[in-house]
């Protein structure tokens, strides 16, 4: 096999005889919530399929393409598509984009996925921002050799979604109007939908939404010093004494139902960012 590394290298060689644009900030695209990428300026698309050790996206809905542009004045690159776990994929193969983003030149990672809802509070729509979240996928994408190169070798995870990012979110949707919670986030690995008795389990926990994506890619992206904000759409409610059928088909209408809400989420965000390439949070200042 081949070191991490002297993949990244390929990979990042091989679009570079598409595109010199160089982002600083890296988005994913979690299910349903496509269409952000119809507001970016587009410098260059480049499919998966042509770029060494991607992946091909399984999962409905997912276009599988690296989009290059400007979003809200801001230099970009989004993934119309992401890989899980439950798919076959490795955790490398995972989040093996997200290392890319950073060799591109990407200091700050916006993740966004589909959620069921755990916190009865929560309704079908909501926008959450992840404050933190729970691995329960049995596996961490930093198992193996490491690279110091890449990452230390015990990277801390205090304030994994950072605090500063956070609060810029919240003052946002404020002036925006925008209605937003904020919660723990709990990864599966998934495919199944989790059982009633699971989802008591889960809230016990006190996690507040669940979902099978996010984690390993945040992970990593800490693991290189990435600054990372997460958001989910609650896609379902996950109260165990009144549980409804869930179907992949029910998630996907209830996040293209409140997609545009998020996609003007992350246009005010990303147009506040001064320089994302330099940021630093307030309370580093």
């Amino acid at each position: 096999m081949k070191e991490i590394k002297e993949k990244l290298q390929e990979t990042i060689k091989a679009i570079r005889k598409e595109t010199d644009f160089s982002p600083d900030i890296g988005i994913i695209l979690g299910t349903g919530l496509g269409k952000l990428t119809e507001k970016i300026e587009p410098e260059s698309i480049i499919p998966y399929k042509q770029l060494p050790y991607f992946p091909t996206p399984t999962v409905e809905s997912y276009e599988g393409r690296l989009i290059f542009g400007y979003l809200s004045g801001k230099k970009i690159v989004a993934m119309q598509g992401r890989f899980h776990h439950y798919e076959g994929y490795s955790m490398e193969q995972v989040t093996f984009p997200v290392r890319v983003m950073k060799f591109l030149g990407c200091n700050m990672l916006i993740v966004s996925n589909a959620a069921g809802g755990l916190n009865p509070l929560f309704e079908r729509g909501d926008v959450m921002i992840i404050s933190d979240h729970i691995n329960l996928m049995g596996v961490n994408p930093l198992t193996g050799p490491n690279d110091e190169s890449l990452g230390p070798r015990f990277p801390d995870m205090l304030n994994i979604y950072d605090r500063d990012l956070i609060k810029l979110t919240e003052e946002v949707a404020l002036k925006k109007a925008i209605p937003v919670k904020r919660g723990v986030y709990v990864g599966l690995q998934g495919p199944t939908f989790e059982t009633g008795a699971e989802y008591r389990m889960l809230r016990i926990i006190r996690a507040d939404a669940v979902g099978m994506s996010t984690v390993p890619e945040v992970i990593v992206a800490r693991h290189m010093s990435m600054k990372v904000l997460g958001l989910s759409i609650i896609t379902d409610l996950c109260s165990p004494d009144v549980l409804q059928p869930v179907s992949h088909e029910i998630v996907i209408a209830a996040a293209n139902k409140a997609e545009p809400i998020l996609t003007k989420l992350i246009k005010a965000v990303v147009q506040k960012l001064n320089d994302p390439q330099k940021w630093v949070p307030r309370s580093e200042k």
